[in-house]
């Protein structure tokens, strides 16, 4: 409709946009494919230049592994920001600033003079782009797939464990014939390919369906004013207070549509009110920061954190770990591309697996968290390469088959709707437990003079995660059972109803 219609007590609200599945839905995926390698998959192949580093600049593990750590941190710290600024201007747009600094800061960095250097260049600004390219274009990847999407997730988190079986043996070629400084140089060349992974993605165009729907009627559809556009706003005066009310009610998580909202007699009626709420509705539609009072949403971030204590180490730590085995060097770099391979073989199966629904998502990856920590506390018992091997292989297999549903669950505890935000709070919330990884596993190696003490660390802290999953599990069952009990409440009183009326003839 060309002008906005005046409805006194009810709602004026645009129909949700629908995830299509498919068509331009797969170049997102593949975009998502080549962010995924560039970002973490860089991560994980880092090991073969913490070698190099801590032997050039004789520091010490936990000194070393900083790098690692603050870039890793950085990432999550940086993802609200980035679903802030995607909210704003676009996706698209982000993740080409994003590409264009990760590549500076690697650059700057293959010129360091000490270790603080690298901290502030391929710790902290790399570590800011990758923030700003990975969550912008997870998020969007999200809103591209609905019935698809553990599958979709799956397909396009390979590209961090197939770029990482390409990268380690060409770093470990790079440093051998270069240096370990020319070699930065070149992956700060390659990490421009982000630039073209931004100017792949496309923002759902809203749906322009305008219908009347009555309040009762928003609150049991979820209607919300989270993608509320500006030509919208602009139209209409939301009243706050129960805009609010919608958006945290259980409903809102169902789907996600725009409301225009008319009741003249509510308006505010200072202009310091009006600018207050016209701030939180701002506010809102960039970073939902509703989500802390989600329980569900909570626990799961406890579970991120204490799993993101486990998951970093063990990739950066593997290739010292079998050069103090007495293994060489391309036996090393060989061992990372092993895991590399069965890594990708996990997230294709048991993201298949997940998208069966054979079992509840989050049972699976309670599952695989807790197969996970103990492959890392079994990695000591293994000296030989053959034996590395076979470690290196299971905890690929058991670490893909993680990461390749935790997305999925964190879209199924907030909703599609809230899935930018919640990924955002999600890799904030997350970052206390990538900063401290690597440092706490070096700092045992340190103490112990045995990088094996590293993967005990990591495997403990995710069967301490695994414990919040099982939680999580439990307030997902309460919450089925409260709302079966209130179906079937409504139910007997609707029957109730239904037979007094037909009863009331007969008594006359």
């Amino acid at each position: 409709m060309d002008s906005p219609l005046k409805v006194q007590n009810g709602r004026v609200a645009v129909a949700p946009t629908a995830a299509p599945d498919g068509g331009y839905a797969w170049f997102i995926s593949l975009s998502c494919f080549l962010v995924f390698g560039l970002t973490f998959g860089v991560v994980k192949a880092f090991g073969v230049f913490y070698v190099e580093v801590h032997q050039y600049f004789e520091s010490t593990a936990t000194e070393t592994s900083w790098i690692t750590s603050i870039a890793i941190a950085t990432i999550h710290i940086v993802a609200p920001v980035a679903s802030a600024l995607s909210a704003r201007y676009s996706h698209r747009s982000v993740v080409i600033m994003g590409g264009l600094i990760c590549s500076l800061g690697v650059v700057i960095g293959a010129f360091a003079r000490n270790l603080i250097e690298l901290y502030l260049t391929v710790g902290f600004l790399n570590g800011f782009g990758y923030g700003l390219t990975w969550t912008p274009t997870v998020t969007l990847l999200g809103l591209y797939f609905e019935k698809r999407r553990p599958v979709a997730n799956a397909l396009a988190s390979t590209g961090e464990c197939i770029i990482t079986f390409v990268l380690t043996p060409l770093f470990q070629l790079l440093i051998d014939s270069y240096s370990w400084r020319a070699a930065l140089l070149i992956l700060g060349g390659l990490q421009l390919n982000l630039c073209v992974c931004g100017m792949l993605l496309r923002p759902l165009k809203a749906t322009r369906d305008v219908t009347y729907v009555s309040e009762v009627k928003a609150v049991e559809q979820g209607f919300s004013l989270e993608m509320l556009t500006k030509e919208d706003s602009e139209q209409c005066t939301p009243n706050w207070q129960e805009t609010e009310e919608l958006r945290i009610s259980e409903g809102s998580d169902q789907g996600t549509a725009n409301v225009c909202l008319e009741y003249p007699e509510e308006i505010p009626t200072s202009t310091k009110d009006s600018k207050r709420a016209e701030l939180k509705t701002k506010l809102l539609s960039y970073i939902d920061y509703t989500l802390i009072t989600n329980a569900r949403f909570m626990v799961y971030s406890m579970f991120g954190v204490f799993a993101a204590l486990g998951f970093f180490a063990p990739a950066l730590f593997l290739v010292p770990y079998a050069h103090s085995k007495g293994i060489e060097e391309y036996q090393a770099a060989a061992l990372m591309s092993i895991s590399a391979l069965l890594d990708l073989f996990g997230r294709l199966f048991f993201g298949w697996v997940a998208n069966l629904r054979l079992v509840e998502t989050v049972q699976q990856l309670t599952a695989t968290v807790i197969l996970l920590g103990t492959v890392l506390l079994l990695c000591p018992l293994a000296s030989s390469f053959s034996e590395l091997a076979v470690f290196s292989g299971a905890y690929g297999l058991m670490y893909g088959a993680t990461v390749s549903i935790h997305i999925t669950v964190l879209a199924e505890v907030v909703g599609v709707h809230r899935f930018g935000s919640s990924l955002g709070f999600f890799m904030l919330i997350r970052s206390s437990g990538g900063l401290l990884g690597p440092p706490i596993a070096g700092f045992f190696i340190d103490r112990m003079s045995d990088y094996g003490t590293g993967f005990i660390m990591a495997g403990v802290a995710l069967i301490v995660s695994a414990l919040f999953l099982l939680l999580l599990h439990q307030l997902n069952r309460r919450g089925q059972g409260s709302t079966t009990t209130n179906h079937d409440m409504h139910t007997d009183k609707m029957g109730h109803s239904l037979r007094a009326e037909g009863e009331e003839p007969g008594m006359t």
